[in-house]
């Protein structure tokens, strides 16, 4: 069976707040921080197996070391997650494209499915998670109000059009395009979820304090 879904996982960002590393290459229990975004991708549960690619714009080589397909983006000048999700929808030819950030080595093993589910019951054509903030838990001491998850993104990939109209008038904000779209929004914030499953890593500081509530491989 073709896969339904592409995987892509974004690593194509400077690494400003790294001091201008390429983040995804940075390496989390001697595992670069992309390729355990990769593996999650992989390892999904209750879908088809997904097609997978990553999203990166340096040292594309080693990327391509992984055996995947690697897509620089193609807007020059459009900074952030949208020049890749831009990318991707370019690029790939399954009907779904699901975006993951390459600094979040735990997101769950049951995204894709989880986003399929809410997309398809609310007939949406883009789905993000609704999960906890991991600096406001730390900060509170408690899970607090659950957020979107913009860059964990799956989206039909029907809103190519959309998303170079979008960017077109000068626009970056994913939340923006997204609710122009009536993005359907998956809860991650039941009991048996983690709590920190959407945590991402900004600084190398955070890199050698990383410490995974949940194992990095399955």
């Amino acid at each position: 069976m073709a896969p339904l879904i592409t995987g892509l996982v974004l690593s194509g960002g400077r690494g400003s707040r790294m001091g201008g590393v390429d983040k995804g290459l940075q390496l989390c229990n001697q595992t670069p921080l992309a390729q355990i975004a990769l593996e999650r991708l992989m390892a999904q549960t209750g879908v088809a197996p997904l097609a997978c690619a990553v999203n990166a714009n340096r040292h594309l080589e080693q990327y391509q070391a992984w055996q995947v397909p690697v897509w620089p983006d193609t807007l020059l000048g459009l900074p952030g997650p949208l020049a890749g999700f831009l990318a991707g929808l370019e690029n790939c030819t399954t009907p779904y494209l699901l975006t993951v950030p390459c600094d979040s080595p735990q997101f769950p093993l049951d995204l894709a499915a989880r986003l399929m589910g809410t997309l398809e019951q609310e007939g949406a054509d883009l789905a993000m998670p609704l999960a906890p903030e991991a600096e406001a838990i730390a900060q509170a001491g408690a899970l607090g109000q659950p957020m979107a998850q913009p860059v964990f993104c799956l989206m039909k990939t029907t809103v190519l059009a959309s998303l170079k109209s979008f960017v077109a008038a000068g626009e970056g904000k994913i939340l923006k395009w997204a609710r122009q779209q009536g993005v359907a929004l998956a809860p991650f914030d039941l009991p048996r979820d983690d709590p920190f499953a959407f945590c991402n890593i900004n600084t190398l500081a955070d890199l050698e304090a990383f410490r995974p509530s949940a194992p990095l491989h399955p």
